[in-house]
């Protein structure tokens, strides 16, 4: 079976690879959109990041990858067999789950069998993706020509870390944790304004147009292609250096201070740039102190939050229909340094 081709030696594409990053760190981000014509690396470096990712432990047999180590999210079967004396641990590597195209409702979220619950008076559940998807990575291509209501159930789901399925009075609910990742290519489509704020980072990417990039993307894949075990060993090093980085990340997030006086630059940022809601203002939070954790800080820093913008507010920006996006990075430079709208003014 082909291996992965290595996350750290996809040329180019940074933006991308930070937005995935960051959500690999802290999966309450909320997701990444990635748009960006065909053959932009976008499906390589999703599957790339699930190498970066440190093995789980996981309940054995259980198909909602329960976390042996966190009773009070069991599933219900893993309740009942912890009442017993049956759990038992295996560690594997984090999942990339991929949805199809054409999933249905069912497929997507699990099926209850009613019968069973009216006869028997016990739930019976056959899982879905978002089940296989708990505690990994969840894969949506051509997210924009999936149904809305599909759309609508991901990211319920990714914003409340649960998934909660009901048919005529009957529900079950399990865990849904996963890090949510969609790509589009926009030439196919937008998605609905109401959808896309949903996500917390979205990103814009496009085929790179430096010759010697060029080249060296066709250098390094056919390297791999000629001996795909060689070439992951070349890369072992800088794929180990990035996971370890992610890890310490984490570990770093929870102690990440937030002063009132960089919440107030995240707010003016926000006032400047015009967004609607309060949902950008909540994922720049969240993005800069990731990005400050990711940096190997614990004091968030203008910097971060104008990194942070650049990915929380691309396509939150007002336009009018058919209007190219854009975000004006020089109003966010502003507002950061308290030249542009602010609170008080």
């Amino acid at each position: 079976m082909k291996q992965h081709y290595p996350f750290t030696a996809i040329v180019g594409q940074n933006t991308m690879k930070t937005g995935l990053v960051l959500n690999a760190i802290n999966p309450r981000i909320g997701g990444v959109l990635i748009r960006g014509e065909k053959g932009t690396a976008k499906s390589i470096a999703v599957r790339g990041l699930a190498a970066l990712l440190t093995e789980i432990n996981v309940v054995e047999g259980c198909p909602f990858n329960c976390d042996p180590d966190q009773p009070s999210k069991f599933c219900p079967q893993c309740q009942e067999r912890s009442s017993r004396n049956e759990i038992h641990a295996v560690r594997r590597a984090a999942r990339v789950v991929e949805l199809p195209i054409n999933a249905t409702e069912d497929r997507v979220v699990g099926t209850l069998d009613l019968e069973h619950a009216l006869k028997k008076g016990e739930k019976r559940f056959e899982p879905g993706l978002l089940a296989q998807a708990n505690r990994g990575i969840l894969y949506v291509d051509e997210v924009n020509l999936l149904d809305d209501h599909i759309v609508d159930i991901l990211l319920d789901s990714a914003a409340m870390g649960v998934n909660i399925v009901e048919r005529e009075g009957v529900s079950y609910s399990h865990m849904a944790e996963f890090i949510l990742v969609g790509t589009m290519n926009p030439e196919e489509g937008e998605l609905r304004p109401q959808l896309l704020d949903r996500f917390g980072l979205c990103v814009s990417i496009s085929g790179i147009g430096n010759a010697a990039e060029r080249i060296e993307i066709v250098k390094r894949w056919n390297d791999y292609e000629s001996d795909p075990d060689a070439f992951l060993a070349h890369w072992e090093a800088e794929e180990k250096k990035l996971a370890d980085r992610i890890v310490d990340a984490r570990r770093l997030l929870p102690g990440i201070s937030l002063p009132d006086a960089m919440l107030e630059k995240i707010a003016n940022v926000a006032c400047a740039v015009g967004v609607d809601g309060h949902r950008s203002d909540l994922v720049m939070m969240k993005a800069s102190k990731t990005i400050a954790a990711y940096q190997g800080r614990t004091a968030l820093t203008d910097d971060d939050i104008l990194a942070s913008a650049e990915l929380a507010l691309y396509h939150r920006v007002r336009r009018k229909p058919f209007d190219e996006v854009r975000l004006d990075m020089d109003v966010v430079r502003k507002a950061l340094a308290g030249k542009g709208e602010t609170l008080t003014q």
